[in-house]
């Protein structure tokens, strides 16, 4: 005859009841932290990978006035992306890729006034911002898919192209892919688009998600709700992505 065993009994102070959230966040918000957490370790790996290929690689000892692309040396940043739209043979070193940082950062700006106006339950502010949001976010991919065009078919006019060392001759640059790289050792270009499509491909994950959270507060979904927690959460992901630029930024034009 079995005999039934009765469980052992947990004090009451020791259940969670679900009353209190841990850290005060919910359980949407730690989700999105812990995908961050994952992602920044994504990114970590690819920077490192650069940083290490890159000084793996013989560097320009000569003067910058003086310097030439060749595969036998990493290219100088300023002297590959020089290039301005509508300001053809003009020589700005980083000027453009400086306002697409600018641009991304403004649009981090705007994300954090809608989180705001969400905490003050503001539904046309929120609206607002977030329209601001994605109008940067779109910006900043049309520019950043100019700079690649650029960079893959090089200058429309040859006679303004920088100039690369082959045979002996200096010959126009007519653009990079990832099959060959005139601008320098073949990982350059690789790196390059690997890296930049990588965070590209986030931003404009990014614009999509702003668009849908920007629908749902036009539509009151928010409103009805009571809250507006999903423009926080998916602010949490466009900082980050703002942030992560930041480092290729740094990484890959300044260094």
């Amino acid at each position: 005859m079995s005999v039934a065993h009765a469980a052992p009994s947990v004090p009451e102070n020791l259940t969670w009841t679900g009353g209190s959230e841990p850290l005060k966040a919910s359980y949407g918000k730690l989700m999105m932290w812990f995908f961050l957490l994952s992602d920044t370790f994504t990114f970590s790996a690819l920077l490192v990978t650069y940083g290490m290929i890159r000084f793996s690689q013989p560097a320009w000892e000569g003067s910058p006035s003086d310097f030439y692309f060749s595969t036998q040396h990493w290219p100088i940043p300023e002297k590959v992306f020089e290039a301005v739209p509508f300001l053809h043979g003009i020589s700005l070193p980083l000027v453009f890729v400086g306002i697409m940082t600018f641009i991304l950062i403004a649009s981090s700006v705007t994300m954090v006034l809608a989180v705001e106006a969400g905490h003050r339950g503001d539904r046309k502010d929120v609206e607002k911002w977030m329209l601001w949001t994605i109008v940067g976010g779109f910006t900043f991919l049309g520019s950043q898919a100019w700079e690649w065009s650029h960079f893959i078919h090089g200058p429309e006019d040859l006679s303004l192209a920088a100039k690369q060392l082959v045979d002996g001759v200096m010959t126009p640059i007519e653009g990079a892919n990832l099959v060959r790289n005139p601008y320098g050792p073949p990982a350059f270009a690789d790196l390059f688009f690997f890296i930049t499509g990588f965070h590209g491909t986030h931003v404009f994950s990014g614009v999509i998600l702003n668009i849908l959270i920007f629908f749902n507060a036009a539509t009151g979904v928010y409103e009805r709700r009571g809250h507006y927690e999903m423009v926080e959460k998916v602010g949490l992901y466009w900082h980050f992505v703002d942030l992560v630029w930041v480092f290729v930024f740094t990484f890959f034009y300044l260094v």
